[in-house]
């Protein structure tokens, strides 16, 4: 009974853990915060948002297999998605260092936002483990939410992409 009592409670506090609220719902406000890019720099994404559309995808963990499926997949299409004027951001709870060693290792040619606390899952709602985001993308237009995908795939985020691209 005990041990039924702990396993509750240890389950309980993992649902506690994650994001304390659901994800930006389409026609939501995108967060308007100031975050840490894999340069080390401060980028305003309320400046970002107003050079056209923006797809901002989280993944959890730099270097890892799926993650790094998820953003070669941006990278192949990089180019068509560009000609589209989608501006991507990847975001993770990782460490500068370690977006800039991912960038540098995969030759991704849009930014990663180290989110080392949390600020911007959070405020995209995204849920998160630890130092973990979950896998989810948005595509943002004028400051707000037209696209979201809550269960991200690795391989195929481009084309979900493209997809959304070509029904708004």
């Amino acid at each position: 009974m005990k041990l039924r009592s702990l396993l509750a409670a240890v389950a309980a506090l993992f649902s506690a853990s994650a994001s304390a609220r659901e994800p930006l719902s389409v026609g939501e406000a995108a967060p308007k915060l100031d975050v840490m890019t894999d340069a080390g720099a401060t980028l305003d994404l309320a400046k970002a948002y107003q050079s056209g559309l923006t797809l901002v995808y989280f993944y959890p963990k730099a270097d890892t297999p799926g993650c790094t499926k998820q953003a070669c997949s941006l990278r192949d299409a990089y180019a068509s998605l560009e000609d589209a004027g989608v501006t991507v951001f990847g975001v993770s709870m990782d460490s500068v260092e370690d977006q800039a060693a991912f960038k540098e290792k995969y030759s991704l040619p849009f930014t990663l936002i180290a989110d080392k606390d949390g600020a911007l899952v959070s405020a995209f709602g995204v849920p998160s483990r630890g130092q973990f985001a979950a896998r989810q993308a948005f595509l943002i237009k004028e400051g707000n939410v037209v696209w979201r995908d809550l269960t991200a795939s690795t391989a195929k985020q481009a084309e979900d992409v493209k997809m959304a691209l070509a029904a708004l």
